[in-house]
Formats: C-alpha cells, sequence, structure tokens
C-alpha cells in the first residue's frame, strides 16, 4: 500500500471509529437512563459496552479506539446525567487503571480493572514520601523478595484518598546498591493488608483528604507487581504522564469546572458587579476556554500514543487558572467570602455540606493545585526539557549508588 493511500485511509479510519463510540455511547444512555439507573448498574453497562477507557483493548472496559474520542463518549454520557468517573475514583482511573492496563499480566487486568471502574474499590498513589517529594526517585520505601512475594517497609505522605482505598499504586526500592532510578520496582498493595496503617493529615479547610501512610511488613505477591524488577520508574511515568492528563486534561464542556463556579456567582449575584470585576471574569474565561481547546487539541493530536509530557502544560495552566478563578471569586463576595463554618476536623475527611457554592473552602482547597500532581516548578522543568529541548539541571548523582547519596 502506498503511502497516499494509508494516509488518505487514516481520516476514514477515525470518522468510522467516532460513530463506533458515538453509537455505542448512545445505545448505552438510551438503555441505561442515568438519572434513573442506580449508578453501579449504569456504569457497569459503560464498561461492558467498552466506554470506560474506550482506548483499551475490548473485555477490559474499551473499544481499542483512539483515546481522543472518550471526549465524545463523556460528553454523551454525562450530559445525559452520567457519573464522572475521574470525580469518583481519581487515583483509579485517572492513573492506576492506564497503569495496570500498560504493565500488568492479563490475569491482573481482568482481575482489576472492572472493580476499579465501577467504584467497588477506591484506589490511592503511594509515592510521595517525608524525603522524597519532588525529588522522587529519591524514595527510601523498601521492598525485599521472600518465598514468592514481597516484604514493604517504610512511609508514604500526602496519599489522596489512603483513608478509603481498598489498593493502592506502590513505588518501593528494591536495589539500593542500584542508581536511584534503576532500583525501583512498582507494585499494586492491598490497603488492608495488617501491615498497613493510615493516619490522616488535617487541612487548613477542615477536611483530612490526604494522609500519612505507615507500612510495617506488610506483604505483596509477586504477581501483583507491575513490570521487571529494576523497571518501576519507568511504570511510574505511565502512572504520573497519566495523572498530569487526567489533572490537566479539563473538561470538554465549554464553561464547567471552576470557571463555571464564577459564572454562576456573576449570575446571581447582580449586586456586587462592577466593571473591573468584568474585565477580570472576561480574562479567566479566555484563558478557560484556551486550555479547554488545547487540551482537546492535544487529545486529537495523541492518537493511539501513550500520554506523554505534554499533559504537564494543562495540569501548569490549570493549577493555575484554579487559583487566579476562586481568588476572583472571593474578591466579588468581599467580606461574605470569608463566612466558613467548616474549620472543625471531619472524621471521614470530607467536606461539609453545603446548600451551595462553598468559595472559602475553594479558595482554601485551591492553595494546594500547584503542588498536588507536579509542583508547577517540575512541571516547568518537564516542559522545558522535554518539550522545548532545553537543558536540564546539573545533577551530581548520576551514577551514584542510592545508599551512597547523602540524604537529610
Amino acid at each position: 500500500m502506498s503511502a497516499l493511500t494509508t494516509a488518505d485511509s487514516e481520516p476514514a479510519q477515525q470518522s468510522a471509529g467516532r460513530a463506533i463510540a458515538i453509537e455505542t455511547a448512545r445505545r448505552v444512555v438510551a438503555e441505561h437512563p442515568p438519572t434513573t439507573t442506580p449508578r453501579r448498574e449504569f456504569m457497569e453497562a459503560c464498561f461492558d459496552a467498552g466506554l470506560a477507557w474506550i482506548q483499551f483493548p475490548k473485555g477490559l472496559g474499551g473499544l481499542g479506539l483512539e483515546p481522543g474520542l472518550q471526549a465524545d463518549v463523556d460528553r454523551i454520557l454525562q450530559g445525559a446525567g452520567g457519573p464522572v468517573p475521574f470525580a469518583l475514583n481519581p487515583m483509579g482511573y485517572g492513573m492506576a487503571g492506564p497503569t495496570v492496563e500498560a504493565h500488568g499480566s492479563e490475569d491482573l487486568k481482568r482481575q482489576l480493572l472492572r472493580p476499579l471502574y465501577i467504584c467497588d474499590e477506591i484506589w490511592c498513589q503511594l509515592f510521595s514520601e517525608p524525603g522524597a517529594g519532588s525529588d522522587l526517585a529519591g524514595l527510601a520505601t523498601s521492598a525485599v523478595q521472600a518465598d514468592g512475594e514481597w516484604v514493604i517497609n517504610g512511609q508514604k505522605v500526602w496519599t489522596s484518598a489512603a483513608h478509603k482505598a481498598r489498593r493502592a499504586l506502590l513505588l518501593a526500592r528494591t536495589d539500593p546498591g542500584a542508581p536511584k532510578h534503576r532500583g525501583l520496582t512498582y507494585f499494586v498493595l492491598d490497603m488492608h493488608d495488617p501491615g498497613v496503617e493510615v493516619r490522616p493529615l488535617r487541612q487548613m479547610t477542615g477536611e483530612a483528604e490526604f494522609n500519612e501512610v505507615y507500612i510495617r511488613d506488610a506483604h505483596i505477591p509477586d504477581a501483583h507487581r507491575l513490570g521487571d524488577v529494576g523497571e518501576g520508574w519507568r511504570v511510574a511515568m505511565t502512572t504520573l504522564m497519566n495523572e498530569r492528563n487526567a489533572i490537566g486534561g479539563g473538561s470538554s464542556l465549554r464553561g464547567s469546572g471552576s470557571i463555571g463556579s464564577a459564572l454562576r456567582l456573576w449570575k446571581d449575584r447582580p449586586d456586587l458587579r462592577t466593571p473591573a470585576l468584568r474585565e477580570r471574569l472576561l480574562s479567566l474565561f479566555a484563558r478557560a476556554d484556551s486550555s479547554r481547546l488545547t487540551g482537546q487539541r492535544h487529545r486529537a493530536e495523541r492518537g493511539d500514543a501513550a500520554a506523554g509530557p505534554r499533559g504537564s502544560i494543562g495540569k501548569l495552566v490549570g493549577a493555575e487558572l484554579n487559583q487566579d478563578v476562586y481568588e476572583f471569586c472571593m474578591d466579588m463576595l468581599g467580606i461574605e467570602g470569608t463566612i466558613y463554618s467548616g474549620y472543625q476536623p471531619r472524621p471521614d475527611g470530607t467536606p461539609e455540606p453545603t446548600d451551595g457554592e462553598d468559595f472559602a473552602r475553594k479558595f482554601l482547597r485551591s492553595r494546594a493545585n500547584t503542588i498536588e500532581g507536579g509542583t508547577s516548578e517540575v512541571l516547568r522543568n518537564v516542559i522545558g526539557e522535554r518539550l522545548l529541548g532545553l537543558s536540564g539541571d546539573i545533577r551530581v548523582d548520576i551514577g551514584k549508588a542510592w545508599r551512597d547519596i547523602p540524604r537529610g
């Protein structure tokens, strides 16, 4: 087949794939109306129809189509009142699912993906440690092999949803004598293991959605290892690239998310409007729409390729936009915006129920957006080095065994 013929066939294949995706989504909505169907039943129907992760193989929640078509599917499912999987199980749907599909055995994929998607099993991500945040490859949690399984010891911190998670993505050190990036291995940990202890970290909002996790002689079967021994960093890159794509990809619906909150506030409170605030809102809306369109373009250009560093752009822009939007809302509300009754600790770590928009909580919570999921400083390095081809920082640990690197 000539190159010209191949190129000509690609748009036709893409068009056919889009037709299949849209037809399947409409059929699921017609047969299982999301507004009247129990959520779990609706999500089971989506998984079985291949609409969970549309790029996954058939039988594993997908249709084997381009990942960019997920946005078309989500518009139909969520437009009809369906749930947002990422909101229900963010570490599971956005990070664990793609990582398990890319690096897990066939048995592990069939065991884990369905309960993950339908939210029978919530997931968390055990990466950051007290001594390894932005320098993730410097982590110290150990994994020692014994009798066909791995014994884990260490401490993780800033772990979202650990207090309600059944499973965790775990990056641990299996070879302290190797350079720090090459001595890591990747596992799936059962959070119900008796060696796992979760302690909540109270936030300034009164919530405790983050946790510190102590792991003492927890056991993981070797069958729950993702990738080869010593290849954990490569597997972790799959997780991190998908994390930034999930967080920074944004909604395909115009005027949704944080900018939607600001627009509703503007509509509901004409008594607070001023020309200066109008100019700020217009600027924020333009930034939000630019981010949305950039995300759509990235998904379209990505095609069948795995998630890559371009997702860092969306995460960086989206985090800073979120902070600016909620700062605008607080400025518009003035002294009224400081009223917040939710500072008291809540054992389950959830936000205090409110009758409407809780802008004080959202403003306070948005302070973490430029830290979690990759700090803005790290993301700027990723963009500069991996997308723009700029030289990287000087490193003095290249080639050194991890155990020989000084640590605080």
